[in-house]
């Protein structure tokens, strides 16, 4: 009796067409082959999956097995359910999108949850979920706006906003890796590699080609500016200027992120500007004289630096961070000839 059990089990896994989830390993590269076509493709939906009947899926999806589709999903074309994964609330993908095996995306909540094209969504992920924020009214509408082409690797955690008017915002083309936190309120740029255990509080303000070590913790409402680098094990509590390197229990600048500005093509002309720039800023024999904004404006007097795109850049972004409701800039050691 239980070898006949036993043989109806494995002929019905057997029988089971899992061979299309196969097309979804692209998750282990970050090179992303070219997909099929929805229409060479037929949707699939396997038995044991929950899906809705007022789901919107589209062409070319494929939903395996323990799956859940809530009734206000919107799956566009393309795009694959692994076995496990859940969709909630009013929630809508883009075209192939792939949810790996446990992840969540979504919550039964007022709002929505929107993600771009070609988004992957790791093991045990969970995207779009109600805010820890004591600030959360019940009721409340809450909103994730996702954009294309980002990686969220396993674990990770991304928390709707925490009231109507704000937005969680998160960029195109971001590699947020395994157990990284983005809370509510956030608004993430374009093309950001957040290294492990990466964790953002509330309102943080994240720009364009930033790189974090792994562990580092940024305070709420803090801005990480472009093409910056926060070491390992950091605890960034006030802003990361443009182009900077900070690192340290109490995160501090130190300098330029050199190899970030190279690897992004940064001329050998504008790197030599910006350092020079840097040392008239924090670097300044005059420095315990001449008060911080006194250096910046010499600097922007200047007839070479002060014409140069990205010193203007850097200035800017660091008159920025003195405006009222920002929290000033991480710590700097003063230099002198002594």
């Amino acid at each position: 009796m239980a070898m006949n059990s036993l043989l109806k089990i494995r002929r019905a896994i057997g029988s089971f067409p899992l061979q299309r989830f196969s097309t979804a390993l692209t998750y282990a590269s970050n090179e992303r082959t070219p997909e099929a076509s929805p229409l060479e493709n037929p949707t699939f939906i396997h038995s044991s999956a929950v899906v809705h009947p007022n789901a919107f899926i589209g062409q070319g999806v494929s939903i395996g097995p323990f799956c859940t589709v809530g009734s206000s999903a919107k799956l566009g074309n393309g795009c694959q359910l692994y076995p496990g994964s859940h969709i909630f609330g009013n929630t809508e993908l883009g075209e192939r999108c792939v949810l790996m095996t446990g992840a969540v995306v979504g919550d039964e909540l007022p709002g929505h949850t929107v993600l771009g094209h070609n988004n992957i969504i790791g093991h045990h992920a969970v995207v779009g979920v109600k805010c820890q924020d004591m600030k959360y009214k019940p009721g409340d509408e809450c909103f994730l706006h996702i954009g294309d082409n980002n990686e969220i690797r396993e674990h990770a955690s991304i928390h709707q906003s925490s009231k109507s008017s704000d937005r969680t915002i998160i960029g195109n083309n971001n590699l947020i890796m395994g157990s990284c936190h983005i809370a509510h309120d956030c608004n993430i740029g374009n093309n950001n590699i957040f290294a492990n255990d990466t964790l953002l509080a509330g309102h943080v303000i994240v720009e364009d080609y930033t790189h974090t070590a792994g562990a580092i913790v940024v305070h709420q409402f803090c801005h990480i500016g472009s093409f910056s680098f926060i070491g390992g094990g950091s605890v960034v509590s006030q802003d990361v200027p443009k182009y900077a390197m900070v690192a340290g229990e109490r995160a501090e600048l130190r300098g330029l992120n050199l190899e970030g500005l190279r690897r992004h093509g940064f001329t050998a002309t504008e790197i030599r500007s910006l350092r020079m720039a840097y040392r008239k800023i924090f670097m300044s024999i005059n420095a315990n004289s001449v008060g911080f904004k006194e250096r910046l404006a010499e600097l922007e007097q200047d007839k070479e630096l002060g014409k140069i795109p990205v010193v203007c850049s850097m200035v800017q972004s660091l008159r920025d961070s003195f405006a009222e409701n920002r929290r000033g800039i991480c710590k700097f050691r003063h230099w002198n000839d002594s």
